[in-house]
């Protein structure tokens, strides 16, 4: 592997770093990247530098003495070592004044891998920041569907209905939120966690076994339903003043019904060991290594090039120097 096919990589590291999130909602083929599932994030960045201090020393050796026998009867195994303590001395030493490593064989791709580094570590407290937040408002959506199983035949018609209206707002404001954060530019692109939740409460509203007991397929047939472009929720009033005035309580079954089921989704989701807080543990887990080591790395790899954080990147990361602050 190229010293800047390890940089490449590094970003992937969590979804592979643990199968801590895996649950009832998971599936297998989820995973990405090389590594096995349950490798820890910190063995595995170690791994990929030891393999870079490795080829760079092996390929410096063979270049100086032109024969390839000597570094076949070279022994390397130190590099396999942990990663020194931040403030130790260090084999490699030496930085430029542009930050190259000049004792490095390929200073210029240790150099980049840094580049690449120093962005996932304000990426990664981005998207702490991000998936906290969401974590939040996944466990507040699910006390709102709660309040939909709260009817009984007696309830008046125009409280149904203003329930629904504000349901349908906050879901709205939700996913809103949310879908611009999993997008190409946005802070929790390629988060599993993100992804899931957003997948799961959606498939939620659009079960249609919700209401069978009662003769509907779904809140569709009440006059709720998501739209296939916006993915918004839209309320059909005509369809929900009818359906009232036929069939009050399926009505009401039919909500107390998709209330809980919806609720019970959302505190899955939040449950200890499933996908937010499984993404929110990967994340923290990086986040100190990167913490503990980042000094090290720079010192011994050359500094690599500030991040340059996108608006929403940067917004983000001071709402998580704001949480690490409090």
């Amino acid at each position: 592997m190229s010293p800047f096919g390890v940089a490449s990589s590094l970003y992937s590291l969590l979804q592979t770093a643990s199968s801590e999130g895996k649950s009832r909602f998971s599936s297998p083929e989820r995973a990405t990247g090389p590594l096995p599932s349950g490798t820890d994030f910190s063995s595995s960045l170690m791994l990929r530098l030891a393999t870079l201090q490795s080829q760079s020393v092996n390929t410096l050796l063979g270049f100086m003495s032109g024969a390839s026998e000597l570094t076949g009867r070279a022994d390397f195994s130190s590099v396999f070592d942990p990663l020194p303590a931040t403030g130790s001395s260090l084999s490699f030493s030496g930085i430029s004044p542009d930050g190259r490593n000049l004792s490095l064989f390929d200073p210029e791709s240790a150099y980049r891998m840094m580049s690449v580094i120093n962005t996932a570590d304000v990426t990664y407290k981005a998207q702490f920041a991000e998936l906290s937040t969401m974590q939040l408002s996944v466990g507040a959506l699910g006390s709102a569907a709660g309040s939909l199983a709260g009817f009984d035949n007696a309830t008046e018609s125009s409280r149904i209905k203003q329930t629904l209206l504000d349901f349908s707002g906050q879901y709205n404001e939700w996913i809103g939120r949310f879908k611009a954060s999993i997008d190409e530019r946005g802070v929790l692109k390629g988060s599993q966690a993100a992804e899931i939740s957003i997948r799961e409460l959606e498939q939620s509203i659009r079960n249609v076994f919700n209401g069978a007991a009662s003769g509907f397929r779904g809140l569709s047939d009440i006059g709720l339903m998501i739209d296939p472009a916006s993915k918004m929720l839209v309320l059909d009033n005509a369809k929900l003043d009818a359906v009232l005035a036929s069939n009050k309580p399926g009505v009401v079954d039919t909500l107390a019904e998709f209330g809980a089921n919806f609720a019970k989704s959302a505190e899955l989701l939040n449950a200890d060991g499933n996908f937010i807080p499984g993404g929110l543990s990967n994340l923290d887990r990086a986040i100190d290594y990167l913490a503990e080591n980042l000094p090290a790395l720079r010192s011994e790899f050359g500094l690599g090039d500030p991040a340059r954080p996108s608006a929403r990147i940067a917004s983000a990361l001071a709402a998580y120097q704001r949480i690490a602050g409090a």
